[in-house]
């Protein structure tokens, strides 16, 4: 997780304050409807203790964050991010929202106004509310299979029905050592029967203590044709800050060790070639490639050098910007699988629809893409970062069926 200035927090700190000031004045149109002073002044001293308080731990955190033990550390970042998510956002469209029909008032008979401005204001912030609540409480580690089916005449006949399971994005340390929760994951994994599994990147929200104990969870996964996996953005220590260089590759060496230990292959810009009876294909695995700000230490030039011919290329490559700019029509790779984007860990999703305020910022963000014959597929993550929960985003387990036409 990146660190903030403490200009940045007091900017946040400020956006709460102007936010639940004006949610506070447009409560009291609510509350006036009460005719109990005492429930009045409940519900207004709960209101500002609560907003004090917030402000307050968090510019506190912000001054005393490298005093404080790391694990501590990350989990009160999880728990005031959560909480100023689920208050901030719901007051924030409640103050929309009733502001607008305040100011449309004419649309309404005054008697009307009275009661039906308040309810549809009152409902407009508990609603969200109710909704961040549920993605926290609920939905954050309630896992979903997807099934994917590669369709190509260029899959070799060995290989039809092959099942790959891709996992992504695990953050290990937002999970505060909770192994029964991730052994759930490895359970649903496991009963997929898969030939390959491969997980594409950021293990970890920063370091390599995140992975104590985690090794006996994850040695638990097979596949009879192989493990596979590669760096993400957040596995090469660059959101933190180190008393030394050696210390920083300490940690990189560290994560690195961690795959060798659950039996898992790390693909560091190279290729490896999985065989059944006389057919072969090509896994290829590059380090994290992203537009700036994000550090490019993947080579895909190098990771293909001196390949044989195979008919069928699967590459893994963590940001799916990677596909656009190197893969397609550059390159003969016919799946790319990547992760990265978590699907903002917020969207909506009905059917083949879905919509999420990432896609402004990736053009491939979550599922299945194709261009010609090549595809792309985004997983949505396992894990979670920053904001504890998902919302319409549930964490992801890809089944895919690499099937010959």
């Amino acid at each position: 997780m990146r660190k903030f200035s403490l200009s940045s927090i007091l900017l946040l700190c400020l956006a709460i304050l102007v936010v639940d000031i004006l949610a506070f004045y447009w409560l009291q149109s609510i509350t006036q409807l009460v005719d109990k002073p005492l429930f009045t002044k409940i519900i207004n001293i709960a209101f500002w203790t609560f907003t004090i308080g917030l402000i307050s731990s968090i510019v506190i955190l912000k001054l005393k964050l490298d005093a404080i033990a790391p694990l501590l550390k990350q989990q009160l970042i999880s728990t005031f991010y959560g909480l100023a998510i689920s208050s901030f956002i719901p007051k924030l469209i409640f103050v929309i929202i009733i502001t607008i029909l305040y100011a449309s008032n004419y649309v309404f008979s005054a008697s009307e106004s009275v009661i039906i401005v308040p309810i549809v204001g009152l409902l407009s912030g508990v609603l969200p509310f109710l909704v961040i609540a549920y993605g926290i409480f609920r939905t954050v580690y309630r896992f979903k299979v997807h099934h994917v089916t590669i369709s190509s005449q260029k899959v070799p006949p060995n290989f039809h029905n092959f099942k790959i399971v891709q996992i992504s994005d695990l953050h290990l340390g937002s999970f505060m050592y909770r192994f029964k929760i991730l052994k759930r994951a490895v359970k649903l994994i496991n009963d997929l029967e898969p030939d390959l599994i491969v997980f594409t990147g950021d293990l970890v929200n920063n370091y390599a203590w995140e992975l104590r104990g985690w090794q006996r969870v994850f040695r638990n996964l097979s596949a009879t044709s192989g493990k596979f996996a590669i760096l993400g953005n957040h596995d090469y220590g660059d959101y933190s800050q180190w008393k030394s260089p050696e210390d920083k590759k300490a940690n990189l060496v560290a994560i690195k060790q961690f795959y060798e230990d659950i039996g898992f292959q790390l693909l560091l810009n190279s290729t490896v070639y999985v065989s059944k009876n006389n057919d072969e294909i090509a896994i290829i695995g590059v380090e994290n490639w992203g537009k700036p700000p994000f550090k490019q230490y993947g080579d895909l030039n190098k990771a293909m050098k001196n390949m044989r011919s195979v008919p069928f290329k699967i590459l893994l490559s963590h940001d799916p910007s990677h596909w656009p700019e190197e893969v397609i029509q550059d390159t003969d790779i016919d799946l790319t699988l990547s992760g990265h984007t978590h699907g903002m860990q917020a969207g909506i999703q009905f059917k083949t629809r879905q919509w999420s305020p990432i896609k402004y910022k990736y053009e491939h963000w979550a599922g299945l893409y194709k261009k010609g014959e090549q595809y792309l597929y985004v997983n949505r993550g396992l894990g979670w970062l920053g904001f504890p929960g998902r919302l319409g985003m549930r964490p992801e387990i890809t089944k895919l069926h690499l099937q010959r036409i």
